[in-house]
């Protein structure tokens, strides 16, 4: 028994190096690198020290076992290798549950590696489609408005770094000057009249430079005023496609308007012809009546019959005129 406790743990190395190359292989064909085999790898100095420890304590206990076997009996030693081996069980728990907290955290670490890249990702396609947008409306835009813009653009920005390297030169020389006086005043113990000179000659570079600071800031606030000026007269300005939907729907308008003044007309026009055709029929009608009841048996009768007819016929005409006036 203790000879197997000693060659188990020389065998346990080759097994976790077996393990970990499958672990590798698998990986290595799906892509990625799975949450056990980063565990495996995190974890895989410190069981080489475990494995050399226990083989270790094994040779000392096998050492132990021989020489405590000629002093007790068979009995004591059984209950001695059963201790040990209760030991080593209990250490081998508390390896498993080290394993265990190390694989959750390298799993845990994975999951927020993954849901970083998945940020990351997405915020780089927002921006590849911004832009892609800025890109169209660059296009779009009037060509010179955009390069005076672009120029204005760099020029707010080199007086930015003008600025800032004013700002970093008057802190590196106020620093320079107050290390000079304090020399000077530890060198001499008091002011004389050349030191009150060069201060005051010191005073008015550090007033003339905060004046040139604030003029430089107004002008950088007057070109940040322009460059918001010329925004909005660019925001202003429709674009190619928004004056093409405005054509587009203007032609739809048109062509609505222009159909629906077709058809009044020619209902109006239909009207007009019904009510002409009803008053020749009345009239007709009218005539028709008043030559029924009167019409004489004498040839003066045929005459005035024949201006009926003619009558009649000269309204048929104008009645068909007004009804090919309304069909057309």
């Amino acid at each position: 028994e203790d000879e197997g406790r000693v060659s188990g743990p020389q065998a346990m190395p080759a097994s976790i190096t077996e393990v970990l190359e499958e672990d590798k292989l698998q990986a290595a064909e799906e892509g990625k690198l799975t949450a056990s085999a980063v565990g495996q790898i995190v974890g895989l100095q410190s069981e080489e020290i475990k494995l050399i420890a226990s083989e270790y304590a094994g040779k000392q206990l096998k050492r132990s076992s021989e020489e405590r076997s000629e002093r007790y009996g068979p009995v004591q030693q059984h209950r001695r290798a059963v201790a040990s081996l209760d030991k080593q069980i209990q250490q081998k728990a508390e390896q498993l549950k080290e394993l265990q907290v190390k694989h959750a955290e390298v799993k845990a670490l994975n999951e927020v590696a993954k849901r970083n890249l998945l940020e990351a990702t997405e915020h780089s396609i927002k921006l590849e489609t911004e832009m892609k947008t800025l890109e169209e409306m660059e296009e779009q835009a009037d060509s010179g408005l955009m390069e005076k813009l672009r120029t204005l653009v760099m020029m707010n920005e080199n007086l930015k770094q003008q600025e800032q390297q004013f700002r970093t030169h008057c802190r590196e020389e106020m620093v320079r000057l107050q290390q000079n006086i304090e020399e000077l005043k530890s060198a001499s113990g008091q002011d004389t009249e050349e030191e009150q000179e060069r201060r005051q000659l010191i005073d008015q570079q550090y007033n003339s430079d905060k004046e040139k600071l604030q003029k430089v800031r107004l002008l950088m606030a007057r070109r940040n005023r322009e460059i918001a000026i010329l925004q909005r007269k660019i925001d202003e300005v429709p674009s190619r496609a928004e004056l093409t939907q405005y054509q587009k729907r203007f032609i739809e308008l048109y062509s609505q308007v222009s159909a629906t003044h077709k058809e009044t007309k020619q209902f109006f026009t239909l009207y007009n012809t019904l009510d002409d055709k009803k008053v020749y029929l009345e009239k007709e009608s009218h005539v028709v009546c008043s030559c029924q009841g009167s019409v004489p048996q004498t040839d003066g009768a045929d005459s005035g019959g024949d201006q009926t007819e003619s009558h009649q016929d000269g309204e048929e005409e104008t009645r068909k005129q007004n009804e090919k006036r309304s069909v057309e």
